[in-house]
C-alpha cells in the first residue's frame, strides 16, 4: 500500500496519457508483486500450521504409546501380586475368622450388659398400678405446697363490695377497663 500510494498520487494530477498510462502499468506490477507475496504469506502459514499439526500427532501417538506401556506393566503387576500375595481362600478364611470375632464380641457384650439387681420377668400390670400411686402421691403434694389464699376457688371472680360498703356498678369498655 506504501508503495502504491506514490503512483495513485502522480496519476491524479496527470494529464498526459501516455504518462498515466506507465504509471498504471507500474502500479499495477507493484500490485502483481503484493498478491504474490501474500499468496506466498499465505502458503508458507500454510506450510508452518501443517508442520505443527503433524508435531502435535506425533507427540500425542507417543503419548498413547506411553499410556499403553504403562497400562501393560500395571496389568502384568496386578496379576503377579493377586498370583503371589492374594489367595480367595485366605481372604475367605480370614472373613471367617471376623465373622467368629464379632459374634464372640457380641455374646461378651450381652453377658456384661444384663442387669443383676432386677428380675428377669416383671409383671406389667404391677408397674401401671405403682405408677397410679406415684401419680396421685405427685398431685398431692403439689396441692400442699400452693398456699391456700393463692389457689384459685378461695378468691372471688370479682368484688362486689368495697370494705365497709357496696361498689357501685361501672361501665367498662371491651378490655374491662372503666369507661368514661
Amino acid at each position: 500500500d506504501q508503495e502504491l500510494r506514490p503512483y495513485k498520487e502522480k496519476m491524479k494530477p496527470c494529464r498526459n496519457p501516455t504518462q498515466k498510462k506507465n504509471l498504471q502499468k507500474r502500479a499495477m506490477e507493484v500490485l502483481k508483486r503484493k498478491r504474490m507475496l501474500e499468496t506466498q504469506r499465505d502458503q508458507l502459514t500454510n506450510q508452518q500450521f501443517n508442520i505443527d499439526q503433524a508435531q502435535f500427532n506425533i507427540e500425542s501417538a507417543k503419548a498413547t504409546v506411553d499410556s499403553v506401556a504403562a497400562l501393560k506393566t500395571a496389568n502384568a503387576q496386578l496379576k503377579q501380586t493377586i498370583r503371589n500375595d492374594l489367595r480367595v481362600d485366605d481372604i475367605d478364611d480370614i472373613a471367617d475368622d471376623m465373622e467368629e470375632m464379632m459374634l464372640e464380641i457380641n455374646e461378651i457384650n450381652d453377658v456384661m450388659g444384663r442387669t443383676f439387681s432386677t428380675p428377669e420377668y416383671v409383671d406389667e400390670a404391677d408397674l401401671e398400678a405403682e405408677l397410679d400411686l406415684l401419680d396421685d402421691e405427685f398431685e398431692e403434694e403439689n396441692e400442699a405446697a400452693i398456699p391456700s389464699y393463692l389457689k384459685e376457688d378461695s378468691l372471688p371472680a370479682q368484688p362486689t363490695t368495697a370494705p365497709g360498703g357496696k361498689v357501685p356498678a361501672q361501665r367498662v369498655d371491651e378490655y374491662g377497663l372503666p369507661a368514661n
